[in-house]
């Protein structure tokens, strides 16, 4: 059973085509198209157009389907398409004509953006948490090592006196400045918009308010070409928020790559975080981290994507629509998956004090020593000149 219906059979590699790889990724859509259904029958009950005991046998069936996928039991077929058709054909079977009745007053295009919103709400909500958990393990590590010394780079040269205090605050504030992204975009996908059918409405007086409350939704998105028009837009949205998280993360990473080398050995990296050679004995690879540098263009490539995807289509649902999914999706766990593994290492970093304390050389002072002069009168730039004779 299909949510369409086809005037001709379907050839085999269209089907193949268009449904692509959607019943993999739809099974974690499962859980929120259930909910989302839920809400709608309950709407419908509201409105008279299902009977109470109808819209009952409803919601327990797809509490079931719940159930069953929190258990791997709900699997979903190739010939199924997706999760909004193997949902309707599962309450269909177990229900007859009432499982029928639960795409009253729905497209599936009004199912899949409400199911990915709520998906996106609960995987924004993940992040804020993995990131505050990040923020609150580098205050940590700020505590027990931040009155250490240590080199200021400008241009990948020695500068001016620094300290793992200031080094480590940077990453606090630039996760604090991720936060208000994540609020933002949160606010983005806070707005319901089931109940807007294919993209123009539906020709039935249903309760939109209803079903948003009823999902958690701050607010009803109103017009219903803009549910279809914002698709892509804000996915893009999301990984552009996920990349800034990950711009942190990557430069992070560069930093302790670079710092943890042996002529450095400002930071000491658990062994556990490295990784070994086929040939060489003797190698402690940063592989981790590496990884995690690299993962920050992942994020970028896949937010252009979707942008690019979605440019030049006019006002309106398009299936170019349906590939903006796994980006997003992909985006997600690879940030999720990075901030948990730089939360672990730097619960097992450590500072090598003596090392950062040989590398507190004399020119790292030159500015100190010029604004020493201006203290006493000389002019900065006279200042400047003199301490700059001595290098």
């Amino acid at each position: 059973m299909k949510l369409w219906s086809p005037k001709t059979e379907s050839n085999s590699l269209v089907e193949s085509f268009t449904v692509g790889n959607d019943p993999e990724l739809d099974q974690v859509l499962v859980k929120y198209d259930c909910l989302a259904s839920i809400a709608h029958a309950k709407m419908l009950g509201k409105i008279g157009l299902l009977p109470e005991e109808e819209v009952s046998e409803l919601v327990q069936e797809l509490e079931k389907i719940i159930e069953l996928d929190s258990q791997g039991e709900f699997s979903i077929s190739q010939e199924q398409e997706d999760c909004h058709t193997a949902i309707e054909q599962h309450l269909t079977e177990q229900l007859g004509d009432v499982g029928k009745k639960i795409h009253t007053g729905r497209s599936r295009n009004d199912q899949v953006v409400t199911a990915l919103r709520l998906y996106y709400k609960d995987e924004l909500s993940n992040l804020k948490y993995l990131a505050d958990d990040f923020g609150k393990t580098l205050s940590k590590f700020k505590k027990n090592y931040g009155e250490i010394s240590m080199p200021g780079y400008t241009h990948t040269r020695k500068a001016m006196p620094s300290s793992i205090e200031m080094w480590a605050g940077t990453f606090i504030s630039g996760m604090q400045d991720n936060q208000l992204l994540l609020d933002a975009v949160y606010q983005l996908v806070d707005q319901s918009p089931l109940g807007t059918g294919a993209g123009y409405g539906v020709p039935l007086d249903i309760d939109r308010d209803f079903t948003a409350k009823e999902l958690g939704f701050v607010k009803v998105q109103g017009n219903p070409i803009a549910v279809q028009n914002s698709r892509g837009k804000y996915e893009s949205s999301i990984l552009h928020t996920c990349s800034q998280v990950m711009a942190d993360l990557n430069r992070m990473a560069t930093d302790l790559i670079l710092f943890s080398e042996p002529d450095f050995g400002f930071f000491e990296l658990s062994e556990e975080f490295c990784t070994g050679s086929s040939i060489m004995p003797q190698k402690k690879n940063p592989d981790v981290f590496e990884l995690v540098r690299a993962k920050y263009h992942q994020i970028l490539g896949w937010q252009m994507q979707i942008q690019s995807m979605t440019a030049n289509l006019i006002s309106g649902y398009h299936r170019d629509l349906q590939l903006t999914k796994e980006p997003v999706m992909r985006g997600l766990q690879v940030t999720k998956d990075s901030l948990e593994i730089m939360t672990s290492a730097i619960k097992q970093l450590s500072v090598n004090a003596e090392q950062c304390q040989n590398a507190m050389t004399d020119e790292l002072y030159a500015t100190e020593r010029a604004y020493q002069l201006v203290k006493q009168g000389r002019p900065f730039r006279d200042a400047y000149r003199k301490i700059s004779e001595e290098y």
